[in-house]
C-alpha cells in the first residue's frame, strides 16, 4: 500500500483529494500549517470526519519572513499565494522524506484560481517545493501530465479526476456521493486575502520592516492607530479584546488603561516616545467613560515599570485621522 501526505486546509477540494486517494486504498495522512493568518481548526474537524490522521505544524516565523518579500509577489491584497503554496509543499516535502511517505498531494484544481492555479503556477509550485516529481493533484490529474506515481502504479490514474475551471458543481456532487458533510464554504480562511487586514499589515511592514510574529498577531485585535513613524496603538473594543491585549503584551510593550474609569485597554508597540504615549493615552481616554472630562489619568505599564500621565481625551474627529 502506498503512503501519501496531503496538504489539508479543511476546504472541500483538499478533503475530496484525500478521499479520492483513500477510496482507492492509498494510506492517506494530512498535514496542515498554522500561521497568524490561518489556522488548523477546519482541517482538524474535516480530518476527524474523514477518519485520517492529521499533522499540525506551526510555521509562523518562516512564513512571516517569506511574506515580507515574496518572490512571486502578492495577489489582490497581501496574499502571496504562489510563494505560500510553494513553501507548504517544500515543508511538506521535508516531512514526506523524514516520515517515509511516497508522495505529496493537494486539492488544487487546474484553472480554479487565475493567479495561483493556472498550469504555469502549478508547475512553479511543484518545482519550488523541491519534490516536483512527487506532487499529485488528484482532482485534476487526468487533465495534467502523468506523474511518476501513476506510472509506477502507486496510484490508479483511472480513478483520479479531471476537474478544471472555476465551477464547483462537480465537487459538490462528489461531496454528496461520498457522504462528506459540514464542509466549509469556498473562499475565505486566510486573513491575507482581506483588504482591511492587509492594509494594517502593509502599514506595519512600512513602518516596522523587522516586525515579529507577536506584532503581527496584534493586528487581529481591536482598533489600530498609527501614532508615529515608530509606534502604534492597539485598542480594545470590548472585554474580550482587553483580555487578548493583556495576554499578548510583551515586556517592551506599554499597556494603557484609565484607573477608576471604565474603558478600553491599549497597547503601544514599536519605539514610542513621550509624545506617542501622550497621544495613545488621549485616544484611550476618548473611548472610555471619561471622554467628556477635561482631564483623565492614564496608567502606563511596561514590564515592572509604571507611570501615570494626565491627558485630555482626544476629539473623535482627530482620532479618526490616526485610525488604520
Amino acid at each position: 500500500m502506498s503512503k501519501a501526505l496531503g496538504l489539508i486546509s479543511g476546504g472541500l477540494d483538499s478533503c475530496l483529494a484525500a478521499l479520492c486517494l483513500k477510496r482507492q486504498g492509498v494510506d492517506v495522512t494530512g498535514i496542515v500549517f498554522v500561521t497568524p493568518f490561518f489556522g488548523s481548526q477546519k482541517a482538524e474537524q474535516m480530518a476527524a470526519q474523514m477518519e485520517i490522521p492529521l499533522l499540525v505544524e506551526n510555521i509562523s516565523e518562516v512564513h512571516l519572513e517569506m511574506l515580507k518579500a515574496p518572490r512571486y509577489g502578492y495577489g489582490r491584497n497581501m496574499n502571496p499565494c504562489i510563494d505560500c503554496h510553494a513553501m507548504m509543499f517544500r515543508l511538506a516535502g521535508e516531512r514526506m522524506a523524514a516520515d517515509g511517505f511516497d508522495f505529496l498531494f493537494s486539492g488544487e484544481v487546474l484553472g480554479q484560481r487565475p493567479m495561483s492555479q493556472n498550469a504555469n503556477a502549478l508547475r512553479s509550485v511543484a518545482n519550488l517545493s523541491g519534490s516536483p516529481d512527487r506532487v499529485l493533484r488528484p482532482l485534476s490529474a487526468q487533465v495534467l501530465p502523468i506523474t511518476p506515481m501513476e506510472e509506477a502504479g502507486l496510484v490508479d490514474r483511472s480513478q483520479l479526476l479531471d476537474i478544471q475551471g472555476r465551477s464547483r458543481k462537480r465537487q459538490e456532487a462528489l461531496a454528496r456521493e461520498w457522504e462528506l458533510v459540514d464542509y466549509p464554504s469556498s473562499g475565505g480562511g486566510c486573513l491575507l486575502t482581506e483588504k482591511n487586514f492587509s492594509d494594517r499589515l502593509r502599514d506595519l511592514f512600512d513602518h516596522q520592516p523587522d516586525c515579529t510574529v507577536a506584532e503581527v498577531e496584534l493586528l487581529k485585535i481591536g482598533r489600530q492607530f498609527r501614532l508615529s513613524e515608530k509606534s502604534k496603538l492597539t485598542l480594545g473594543r470590548h472585554q474580550k479584546d482587553n483580555e487578548k491585549i493583556r495576554e499578548a503584551a510583551l515586556p517592551d510593550h506599554v499597556i494603557l488603561h484609565t484607573p477608576g474609569l471604565a474603558g478600553p485597554v491599549g497597547l503601544v508597540s514599536g519605539q514610542p516616545d513621550e509624545t506617542d504615549l501622550a497621544t495613545a493615552g488621549a485616544i484611550t481616554a476618548s473611548y472610555g467613560k471619561g471622554k467628556s472630562l477635561d482631564e483623565v489619568k492614564v496608567q502606563a505599564t511596561s514590564g515592572e515599570e509604571q507611570q501615570f500621565i494626565m491627558v485630555k481625551p482626544m476629539p473623535r474627529q482627530d482620532v479618526a485621522k490616526l485610525l488604520l
